[in-house]
């Protein structure tokens, strides 16, 4: 596999390098395995000569025309964090050539990978519409309001879809780059993880801060107190709506807008992030916790927490 690696002015340092060193490492340890699979050829390509990093530092690349023989191209995030910052500068002047760089790829049916704020560059260049992606939980909120054609699953790790691959959170370069040494060999992705000591996540949804994701509309955030501090009890949206003084309706296109699911859904994520949290930081039975959390029994708080966090009980008290 002939792996495109695009360093780009601006690119976020420990994405790329992790990157790199992850299918550098693939390519050391195959020869461990009793029929290596052939080697990666990874080249990080640029629009320059030497490009530099979010952080300053200075980055030799190859011209970025190697990409039209490529078997993949990887983007790796930008360092940008504010949200409002991060989509002016995917949409603006500098990120253009990025922009026809992915399409371009695209249109020659050469797969694309991507993880974080890199994702948006992606979505910004329309490759990812009437696709299932993936980005950080926490800009979750912003890629659906700017990306309306995509359907985004913030709880995924990683989400390949239709020869694009996106990954999630800035250390997710990691598990993007596990990824791409899978799709040659399940055997090495797996040695390298075990050199790297790297666990398989396959969700952030044990990550996610239900909160942090509220704020970014006034009406959801407003519902997120409401609905904490009636956890313990029944909850019903209408009673939810009436005491923010708006419409059934509006909570619920509030909520679906920004966080693509339902009042429903949401609570039900509020109260697992608190009974993830009692279980982390009490000894509390988990009969007591699920009643305080809303549940009769607490079978089916187990069965939730397995489901949205991917751990049993047991192991999220053991952390």
């Amino acid at each position: 596999m002939d792996i495109a690696v695009l360093a780009y002015d601006g690119v976020f340092d420990s994405g790329l390098a992790a990157l790199l060193d992850v299918l550098d490492g693939a390519n050391a340890l195959r020869e461990e395995l009793p029929e290596p699979p052939p080697a990666l050829t990874v080249t990080t390509i640029g629009f320059r000569r030497r490009i530099r990093t979010g952080a300053g530092h200075l980055v030799e690349t190859t011209p970025v025309g190697a990409a039209e023989r490529t078997d993949l191209l990887v983007v790796p995030a930008l360092a940008e964090r504010r949200p409002d910052a991060l989509i002016a500068h995917v949409s603006g002047r500098d990120a253009a050539p990025v922009r026809r760089l992915v399409a371009a790829t695209r249109e020659r049916r050469t797969p694309v990978a991507s993880a974080c704020t890199g994702t948006f560059l992606l979505a910004e260049s329309g490759i990812l519409d009437g696709r299932r992606a993936t980005t950080s939980w926490w800009l979750a909120p912003y890629f659906r309001k700017r990306y309306p054609a995509v359907t985004v699953d913030e709880s995924r790790m990683v989400a390949t879809c239709e020869g694009v691959t996106t990954a999630g959170a800035a250390f997710g370069h990691v598990d993007l780059a596990l990824a791409i040494v899978r799709m040659s060999s399940p055997v090495l992705a797996d040695l390298v993880a075990r050199y790297l000591v790297v666990d398989e996540r396959p969700s952030q949804a044990a990550y996610t801060i239900s909160a942090a994701l509220a704020q970014s509309d006034p009406t959801l955030a407003a519902f997120e107190r409401w609905a904490r501090d009636h956890l313990d009890q029944p909850i019903s949206i209408a009673d939810g709506a009436r005491a923010l003084g708006v419409s059934e309706r509006t909570l619920q296109r509030a909520v679906r807008r920004t966080l693509g699911t339902s009042p429903v859904g949401f609570v039900r994520d509020l109260r697992v992030e608190r009974a993830s949290h009692l279980l982390r930081t009490t000894d509390l039975p988990l009969e007591v916790i699920a009643r305080k959390v809303g549940y009769e029994h607490a079978n089916t708080l187990r069965i939730l927490l397995r489901e949205r966090t991917g751990e049993t009980a047991s192991a999220l008290r053991g952390r």
